[in-house]
């Protein structure tokens, strides 16, 4: 017990210099720390060994505490490595959407002031986003070559691996878009630090696995898979990309006991054939943890008969919030509710003239700011301030308490399409759509789909001179393709004669949207 006691202390304070992973390192050096998607595995003393090699090549390279480092890279044991790294030499890591076009990807590399970029070579975009971004002092090729990039693994070789012995907790920023179509660093100034009570909470022990079925550049599987596991201490697993099977499998084979998993992904579970689900043990599994998205009654609760009441629900944002959650037996008592009103941050609701809705009155959500004030919108003062009123935030969701003080959503701000738990922000979209030739006004919304909740529609005004049509609507749509990434290419199109704006000008997607979601509530 001693033991164990004095190891919980030495967590406890490495988690105030970003030293967690030197401590397991020193515990555990041989337990595997991450296992790749094709298998191969890395210790917790080589993940250790390499985020010293990469503190090195970054201070040598000019980087000090508070400069930023981009990665745009797949759920591979590098990205491990490097947010390891950034932890313990203060840098402030920013995980970039790979999926993105390069000129998004170069857009964000230059508005986070990146000094370093580790790009996986086979990523398309990473070497043309980096030939926009003049003001990186490294550029690093995971994976592969790419052209005036160094190569990670020759960057990192004859670097002293052991323990740097000045460290400083390093931060992070991650992309939120808004509705007017560039995407907004969310930065806080004080690092957020999770307590190892937290992870007893969650059920970690010496055996505990950790399954990443996301996207690490994500905030949620960023957060609850793998800064999870390397507080934990728990090993990694990592898949690259989505395969009900293939996940069943991984949960069986690894006996995995912790993940995070979004609606989508308990639909596509439960869409398999009960001979295929019947094969693969998961009793292993102690917490699942989803959000991101609503989650059908149904389904959840399908989930807890299948799986257990081991499901957490949580509601919040890359901005942070109150943080809400319900486990499985309170969800029970409470179906559709993301949690009660937390005690230490407060959340109220307004209507629309600013009053606190009552019990069971639907309104704006807006959560109380930590001491000091929590967040900005990374150089942009005018949207940090819109979103606040005194020291409370929204983030344009809209739900109600009930009279026990639980959370439900009845829906969000007008603008944003939640699809596959996905945000999807139309702006950016219509920005590319007003640029075809036949298109004299855009107004991209989200109508219902069965599985992903919502699913893309661009509604076009035409120009004069140009008449509806099956060809002219696939020709607007291969347009989109060739400037969008593909999750945010619309999946139909429909043509009117007219789009409602409002006096100042703004579309009004709400009237738009209307006709689509009639007879059915919208979910959020």
């Amino acid at each position: 017990m001693k033991e164990r006691e004095s190891v919980a202390e030495r967590l406890e304070a490495a988690a105030l210099n970003g030293m967690t992973m030197a401590v397991w390192a020193d515990v555990q050096p041989n337990k595997a720390a991450v296992i790749d998607p094709d298998g191969a595995t890395r210790s917790f003393a080589e993940v250790n060994a390499n985020a010293n090699r990469l503190v090195r090549l970054m201070r040598k390279a000019g980087l000090k505490a508070g400069d930023g480092v981009a990665l745009v890279m797949s759920n591979r044991h590098e990205f491990l490595e490097i947010q390891s790294a950034t932890l313990r030499a203060g840098f402030r890591i920013t995980p970039v959407n790979w999926h993105l076009t390069a000129e998004e990807v170069a857009y964000i590399l230059n508005d986070c002031e990146a000094q370093a970029l580790f790009g996986e070579a086979r990523i398309a975009t990473v070497a043309p986003a980096a030939a926009q971004a003049p003001n990186l002092r490294l550029k690093i090729a995971v994976g592969g070559g790419l052209d005036g990039f160094t190569n990670y693994d020759q960057a990192l070789a004859g670097l002293d691996p052991s323990d740097i012995d000045d460290p400083v907790l390093g931060n992070q920023m991650l992309y939120t878009s808004g509705t007017t179509g560039r995407p907004k660093g969310v930065f806080r100034p004080t690092p957020v630090v999770t307590p190892q009570a937290m992870y007893a909470m969650r059920g970690y022990d010496a055996h505990s696995v950790q399954l990443c079925a996301g996207p690490a550049y994500h905030a949620a599987p960023l957060a609850f898979d793998v800064r999870a596991a390397m507080g934990a201490g728990a090993t990694l697993v990592f898949l690259d990309k989505w395969d009900s099977e293939h996940t069943l499998r991984t949960i069986a084979e690894r006996k995995v006991t912790h993940m995070h998993l979004v609606p989508i992904m308990f639909q596509r579970l439960l869409a398999l054939p009960a001979e295929v689900k019947a094969k693969y043990d998961v009793s292993s599994v102690r917490y699942i943890v989803h959000g991101a998205a609503p989650c059908p009654p149904e389904v959840k609760y399908a989930m807890i008969e299948w799986f257990g009441p081991v499901l957490s629900e949580y509601y919040a944002g890359s901005e942070g919030g109150a943080g809400f959650m319900i486990n499985s037996e309170e969800w029970l008592k409470k179906p559709g509710s993301v949690g009660k009103k937390p005690e230490l941050l407060g959340s109220k609701i307004l209507d629309e003239a600013g009053n606190e809705c009552p019990p069971n009155v639907s309104g704006t959500i807006y959560h109380q700011l930590p001491p000091g004030g929590g967040f900005t919108y990374y150089k942009d003062e005018k949207k940090t301030q819109a979103s606040r009123v005194g020291d409370y935030f929204t983030m344009g969701d809209m739900g109600y308490f009930d009279e026990d003080g639980y959370l439900f959503l009845t829906g969000r701000s007008a603008e944003t399409i939640i699809s596959g738990g996905v945000n999807i922000y139309p702006q950016e979209i219509d920005n590319e759509l007003i640029k075809h030739e036949a298109v004299a006004d855009s107004a991209t919304v989200g109508v219902p789909h069965d599985e992903w909740g919502e699913q893309v529609k661009a509604v076009i005004l035409l120009k004069p001179g140009y008449e509806p049509s099956s060809l002219l609507a696939d020709e607007i749509l291969a347009f989109a393709r060739d400037s969008l990434p593909s999750f945010k290419v619309p999946r139909s199109l429909d043509f009117v004669t007219e789009l409602p704006r409002s006096e100042a000008g703004k579309i009004q997607r709400g009237k738009v949207r209307a006709p689509y979601w009639e007879g059915r509530a919208r979910q959020i």
